[in-house]
């Protein structure tokens, strides 16, 4: 059958139409996921991050959430990054979520990574800096049965994302936001935690888009080096993360704005401790991710690769029996719960270990960009080490992935001193400090991971 030159052209026209109607669907080389469960806490309950608290949450300034961005490539190779307002999530909790994914989903633990953005106005956890609190069982069987219903809301959101894959764009970009300052204060006595205005901090705000077939945007990834104690107050919320999101989201409502922490545990925020200074800090850190999506952005390109490791972290020798029996006495209430809580183990096991089982883990999208996951509160030099490796613009590093169990300092910071060396450990129940080449550990672990990848 022949066809006229109007009709090849009506045909054509349409052709186009469709075209233009499905430019994503017909070259999109990956898919993306998301979904959002609210996690608050119903009533009140005990809240994390300070020792000093001496009631529990009294109502709420903002909700908490859970979000899970799904991110597949042609060859089917799928991640999920899930971002939690919460103080830390364990290797427990960590571990009992990624083994019912799996279950679900097929999706191996590297393609895992789960944060925390470290919010010192959310819930305490179970196997979370327990020995900080000296809490009725009232309150413990609260925090128990948070715990669970929060494990099953993770998994839900995680395979919510994974069957919610379609067709997406994703792009990456980078920003600034100035309100981190170091806050280890060098005075004659040591180190105290406090503001050093000329100490190392990390300022960058990555960013990742991802738009939907239609050009839609369905989700912000954004990031940022400090830790999130601006507030103290007794309502639950996500301080300046927490209020950072909202306001991303208010203009778009059906886009998941997700913050992640990076290597901040030796930053906090400034000023703080007003619920302005909070908002404050959201606003400049929200105004940061907005300036990023103005601009051109660099499109993520190229098949998913992940590695995800765990190596031992070596701990100076362990306390004797007499030693732990000896801190058992002490006038410090929490150096008496860490020991007690060291006496037990060693009653079970006969023995202290001398390590950490320390998790790190790397996703490579493409040829050039590079995106790693370590547990704890990492201490800023990590970050700077690592971008100075492998590329400031290249190079993502979240804190507080997967098991948040103490403060990994730097062999700078161990020879140093202060909090982020060794007494925070009584509140997360580990005798300490670290040996020094724990730093060494770690970045010839990311080494041998990259190379890996990228052989």
């Amino acid at each position: 059958m022949k066809v006229g030159a109007k009709t090849r052209f009506v045909l054509w026209m349409i052709g186009i139409g469709l075209l233009a109607a499905y430019p994503v669907f017909a070259e999109a080389e990956h898919q993306a996921g998301v979904a959002k469960v609210c996690i608050t806490p119903e009533g009140s309950i005990w809240m994390s991050g300070y020792a000093a608290r001496d009631k529990p949450s009294d109502g709420k300034l903002h909700d908490l959430y859970a979000k899970a961005l799904a991110l597949k490539d042609e060859e089917g190779n799928c991640i999920v990054l899930l971002t939690t307002d919460l103080i830390g999530l364990s290797k427990e909790i960590s571990g009992r979520v990624a083994g019912r994914v799996k279950e679900k989903t097929g999706l191996d633990r590297s393609a895992l990574m789960l944060t925390s953005s470290h919010t010192h106005s959310g819930p305490v956890l179970r196997s979370n800096l327990e020995t900080m609190y000296d809490l009725p069982e009232e309150q413990w069987d609260r925090i128990t049965a948070y715990t669970q219903k929060l494990e099953d809301q993770l998994v839900e959101v995680i395979c919510d994302a994974v069957e919610n894959l379609g067709p997406a764009e994703i792009y990456r970009g980078c920003g600034s936001a100035g309100f981190a300052v170091n806050r280890r204060q060098y005075t004659l006595g040591g180190v105290v935690i406090g503001v050093n205005p000329i100490g190392p901090v990390d300022h960058d705000v990555p960013v990742l888009k991802v738009e939907n077939g239609q050009g839609e945007i369905i989700a912000i990834v954004f990031g940022y080096a400090c830790h999130n104690t601006t507030l103290s107050v007794y309502q639950i919320n996500g301080d300046y993360a927490g209020f950072a999101q909202a306001y991303l989201e208010e203009s778009r409502p059906n886009a998941a704005a997700m913050f992640f922490i990076g290597c901040g545990a030796d930053a906090n925020p400034n000023p703080r401790r007003e619920i302005e200074h909070a908002k404050a800090h959201g606003r400049e850190l929200s105004a940061a991710v907005e300036k990023v999506l103005r601009e051109p952005m660099e499109k993520v390109k190229g098949s998913i690769q992940c590695e995800f490791r765990t190596v031992d972290l070596p701990l100076t020798p362990a306390p004797t029996r007499e030693q732990l029996e000896e801190q058992a006495q002490d006038q410090n209430v929490y150096i008496q719960r860490r020991a007690q809580s060291l006496l037990d183990q060693f009653e079970k096991q006969g023995s202290l270990p001398e390590s950490y089982p320390y998790v790190i883990q790397a996703w490579q999208i493409g040829d050039d960009f590079l995106w790693l996951g370590l547990a704890g509160e990492v201490v800023v030099d990590y970050a700077l080490l690592f971008k100075h490796l492998y590329g400031r613009g290249n190079t993502w590093v979240t804190g507080y992935a997967n098991d948040v169990f103490a403060y990994v300092p730097s062999l700078r910071v161990l020879r140093e001193g202060g909090y982020e060396s060794d007494t925070s450990m009584i509140y997360y129940g580990l005798y300490g400090p670290w040996r020094t080449d724990v730093e060494k550990v770690i970045v010839s672990t990311v080494q041998s991971m990259i190379e890996d990848m990228q052989s």
